[in-house]
């Protein structure tokens, strides 16, 4: 062991532990150059991968290299704790959960030693996050061939671990097939490099193979171009060549931990076209796979109707029904079906032959990247998107309602079984009262479901188990095999003997135990394997709160994605910030899942390592939409804080950020324009609890309901406008400018005859409480206003879009916006003055494309630059928005990701560099490559702020023309600015109202 090179790391001598692994944490400290963590947080964090299963661990370590691999596996032997490795944490089967040291090898161990293009090789580290090996060898033309959906955050150690698979399989095969050699260490620490002609055997290993060759040759089934289950011991063959490497792959890392793997790679298709053939159904699809394999596609994916909800542009053009119609549920691109395939193949020439070849009912042929992507994008959501499923209960009547679990995620069966087994397969669900949606890898003969399994309840799971029991004997039935990607894991381990026998499961035991013989390695999985319904993660939780909802996460972990972002998306920009699993959206819902547990978090809502997780959240909303299954971090976040600081002087240990920017419509409504010289002071930052690394937004002299109260107005009205809190104290001149614009479109203007606020900055900060105060009284005066309306009848154009008669309620801030929308019916559920405002709320660019179709906004010309905001993503939409700006000449896009701010996050100490951080992933490069003379817009007042101070705008002396008068953008009041990036000097951003103002001013 390297002694000499101790590193400090986390042990976590805080908590109480046996003194036996107390004394393990030490000595593993004292042992490797990595971190040592043996938290609450680190341990509640890996007790569960994307499967259905929990183990709990006593500690993680984050090994530097091969060496610290080596001292791990020397100090956890003589203590005879086992040993699980974990990349992304991404396996179905629960191969990376353990109750040992579990090896982080994604923190360290994630290089790309080298890659030679023409050799075409690289060789990693198992760390390796795929698409970072896909990026660095796009440029010579090179891919990694394996491709499962989770490409861009599985590693390329998990994938040799699991033997993955992916899309293009019927082109390049399974991770097996692209692995040239290996270096791996076993559990008593031999190094070995394992390849062709028995090239790195264990001693004895070989003699093994040699008295059972006549089983290796029988024992496994033929035709299978997906056989992942059990050990690939006929890949140890002579005729096959003996091939270590190969036989290795799938192993589960049960058998040694891969330190470094040289892998092929293949070159890209140069004329990607992507061929969606729709079919009347799924069984016809599956019927249609294999005959297309002669025409050498690189894909032949499959789903069906039932798993495609909801729109998603889409790209079609050209070919037989090129771009024609839609598919149920209105997502566009797809052609006309109930079930397709997605057949990507290279040049137009292969495209049209497929197409001629296909006896489907109607074909696409999209040859347009960015249609093919948003194509794509239903596909490898769907392992996330399956498991909500709209309606239903499960057959016990309690638990899995409307949810669906992986469990028999992969099976496969020979190609030209595919349309027979489905059959037979959804007779299965409907005898057992279940529901899924299979999809996947039709080509292969592989199909992914989840099911709407109740695995809540006692009877539930004896349920799941007689099911899986069912289907393995029909898969087997079939000629197939029980894992046809992800591998068995727990999942399916037990039921091996169904596919095998007996005896060639007892041959996998018996190697196991020549490359293992302490079992210390990952026991439990594949080999001599744990109860399939044994170690539910759902186990003794909670049927209701916060703990169920977290429950939800299955661990897909789309939200682990590293930066920089590209794209629309928003999630998760504290994880793109700091990289931390415990800053995921994952992450913190495992936290909730373990404090509503009970047995690693212990202390319920009053835990610290919750808190300190969900302190970096944004509440951006951004996994509410992006997030596959919906996990609603913002609003989980909201509850804890209540709860947290809930009790006798729970008042006092608040944050004191919490009083006053959580609270700040009620001090601006108060005070005004008064806080302004208390803002100026020196030492204002810090008395009110904030960061003084800001500058504190500036009070505007006049508020703009009080211009909007001097005004006359001929129009009746056809909308309210909402005064928000901040449009109406910090940014009066958007609400100027859009009163301007709403009445040259035609359209008269009120005003609610009452104070109003959404509550927004009460729920952002956990007072919850208060918020429904806040809520209950706005809605007594919109209540009022409503039956006003309904007294004078209606007004012109009074209604329209709202579906109700009532006014629309048009709110000008996103994120007061999507409280109305989410919020408000959620925290007040049985109040239904809230569920009728939602439902009027509208955008301002909705409120425009609704109510005064006909107006034609001028036509400015210029370039656009800026940010949607992460809130109008997640939660409002902005098609309206993209549709205004297009007819106005605004030319071009703007980012994704969040700027960083979000409200009172970017003011709180702490915050400063994770803000940054966030606004430098999308919105500040966008910024800086905008063209000369664009517009940048940003609806958001915390978006217009950040962009303000990171682009120039916030240091006092140098606000841009008409800010320091309050007409045009809000100034900053006293004390220095951030130390941030600058940008360009007065960069200034502003809400589109404005710059449609201003284009009507000028007389565009």
């Amino acid at each position: 062991m390297r002694r000499g090179l101790r590193h400090p790391g986390l042990v976590g001598t805080h908590e109480k532990q046996a003194p036996e692994t107390a004394r393990l944490a030490a000595e593993l400290r004292a042992a490797v150059a990595g971190e040592v963590d043996f938290s609450t947080t680190a341990r509640a964090l890996t007790t569960m991968d994307a499967s259905n299963y929990r183990r709990v661990p006593a500690g993680t370590v984050a090994p530097r290299d091969a060496d610290d691999v080596a001292a791990v596996l020397e100090v956890c032997r003589a203590h005879g704790t086992p040993v699980v490795a974990r990349g992304g944490g991404t396996s179905i089967g629960g191969q990376a959960t353990g109750t040992g040291v579990v090896l982080d090898l994604t923190r360290h161990m994630a290089g790309l030693v080298s890659l030679d293009p023409e050799e075409r090789t690289a060789v990693v580290r198992p760390g390796l996050v795929l698409d970072r090996l896909r990026d660095a060898a796009r440029p010579y033309g090179l891919t990694f061939g394996p491709d499962p959906s989770t490409h861009s955050r599985c590693t390329l150690g998990g994938m040799i671990g699991n033997n993955a698979c992916g899309a293009h399989s019927v082109a390049w095969g399974t991770t097996a097939d692209n692995v040239r050699s290996l270096d791996v260490m076993t559990y008593r620490g031999d190094r070995l490099t394992l390849g062709r002609e028995g090239r790195g055997a264990p001693p004895g290993l070989l003699d093994l193979v040699g008295r059972n060759l006549a089983l290796l040759r029988t024992g496994y089934p033929e035709g299978l171009p997906r056989r992942i289950s059990g050990y690939a011991l006929d890949a140890l063959l002579p005729e096959r060549g003996v091939d270590m490497a190969r036989s290795f792959c799938g192993s589960e890392g049960t058998l040694g931990v891969v330190t470094e793997a040289t892998v092929r790679l293949v070159p890209l298709p140069a004329e990607p076209v992507l061929v969606v053939l729709g079919y009347a159904d799924e069984s016809a699809a599956a019927d249609a796979a294999a005959g297309l394999l002669a025409y050498g596609p690189l894909t032949v994916e499959g789903m069906a109707a039932d798993l495609v909800r909801g729109g998603v542009g889409g790209g079609g053009g050209g070919g037989r029904g090129g771009g024609r119609g839609s598919a149920p549920g209105g997502v566009s691109g797809l052609p006309r079906g109930g079930a397709w395939l997605f057949c990507e193949v290279d040049g137009e020439g292969a495209a049209r032959r497929l197409v001629r070849a296909a006896d489907a009912l109607d074909a696409a042929v999209v040859r347009e990247p960015a249609g093919q992507r948003a194509l794509w994008r239903i596909r490898e959501d769907a392992a996330g998107t399956a498991t909500r499923m709209p309606g239903g209960t499960s057959r016990t009547g309690s638990g899995g309602g409307g949810e669906a679990w992986p469990g028999w995620e992969d099976c496969a069966v020979p190609p030209a079984r595919l349309g027979a087994y489905l059959r037979e397969f959804r007779a299965l669900l409907a005898e057992f009262g279940l529901r899924g949606v299979p999809y996947g890898h039709f080509g292969d003969g592989c199909v992914h479901v989840r099911i709407d399994f109740d695995l809540w309840t006692g009877e539930g799971v004896r349920h799941f188990r007689r099911f899986s029991e069912a289907v393995a004997d029909l898969v087997v039935a079939h000629g197939g095999s029980l894992s046809g990607e992800h591998g068995d894991g727990q999942a399916r381990a037990e039921l091996l003997p169904k596919m095998y026998g007996e005896e060639l499961v007892g041959l996998f035991g018996a190697v196991k135990d020549v490359w293992d013989p302490d079992g210390g390695l990952n026991p439990g999985m594949l080999v001599r394997p744990r109860r399939l319904d044994e170690g539910l993660r759902f186990t003794g939780l909670p049927l209701v709160g916060v703990g169920r909802e977290a429950a939800r996460c299955v661990g897909v972990a789309k939200c682990r994605v590293e930066g920089p972002s590209t794209g629309p998306g928003v999630m998760c920009p504290s994880y793109r910030a700091t990289g931390e699993e415990r800053h995921s959206t994952r992450g913190r819902a495992r936290l909730l899942h373990e404090m509503a547990l009970g047995e690693v978090v212990t202390d319920g809502w009053r835990s610290e390592e919750v808190r300190e997780a969900l302190d970096l959240c944004l509440s951006c909303k951004g996994c509410r939409s992006d997030c596959p299954v919906g996990i609603d971090m913002a609003a989980y976040k909201a509850e804890f804080l209540d709860r947290h600081y809930a009790g006798p002087l729970g008042f006092l240990r608040r944050p004191r950020s919490h009083w006053t920017m959580g609270r700040l419509p009620h001090w601006l409504d108060l005070f005004g324009r008064a806080l302004n010289p208390a803002l100026g002071l020196p030492f204002a930052a810090r008395w009110a609890g904030l960061t003084p690394e800001r500058t504190m937004p500036r009070v505007a002299d006049r508020t703009f309901t009080s211009w909007f109260a001097e005004r006359a107005s001929a129009r009746p009205p056809a909308l309210t406008l909402w005064p928000d809190t901040f449009t109406d104290h910090l940014a009066p001149e958007v609400g100027r400018a859009a009163v301007r614009v709403l009445e040259a479109a035609g359209l008269g203007v009120t005003l609610p005859r009452g104070r109003v606020c959404c509550g927004l900055t009460y729920v952002s900060t956990g007072q919850l409480g208060a918020a429904r105060r806040v809520m209950g009284r706005m809605l007594d005066v919109m209540e009022g206003e409503r039956e006003g309306q309904e007294g004078q009848g209606k007004g012109a154009g009074a209604g329209a879009g709202s579906g109700g008669g009532v006014r629309p309620v048009v709110v000008l801030e996103p994120s007061c916006a999507a409280t109305l929308r989410t919020d408000l019916p959620e925290l007040l559920p049985d109040d239904p003055r809230a569920a009728r405002l939602a439902a009027s709320v509208r955008t301002f660019a909705e409120a425009l494309e609704a109510l005064a179709p006909e107006w034609e906004p001028p036509r400015l010309d210029r370039p656009v630059a800026g940010q949607t905001h992460c809130h109008q993503h997640a939660v409002l939409g902005d098609g309206a928005d993209r549709r205004l700006r297009e007819r106005a000449g605004l030319r071009g896009g703007l980012s994704g990701g969040c700027c960083g701010l979000a409200g009172n996050f970017g003011f709180e100490p702490g915050h400063y560099e994770v803000s940054v951080a966030c606004a430098e992933d999308q919105l500040l490069p966008a910024l800086r490559e905008a063209p000369e003379g664009a517009e940048v817009l940003a609806d958001g007042f915390s978006c217009r702020t950040q962009i303000g101070e990171l682009a120039g705008e916030g240091v006092p002396g140098e606000r841009g023309s008409g800010a320091a008068s309050g007409e045009r953008g809000p100034g900053f009041a006293g004390g220095a600015a951030g130390a941030g990036p600058r940008v360009v000097r007065g960069l200034r951003a502003r809400h589109l109202a404005e710059v449609l103002a201003e284009g009507l001013e000028e007389g565009f």
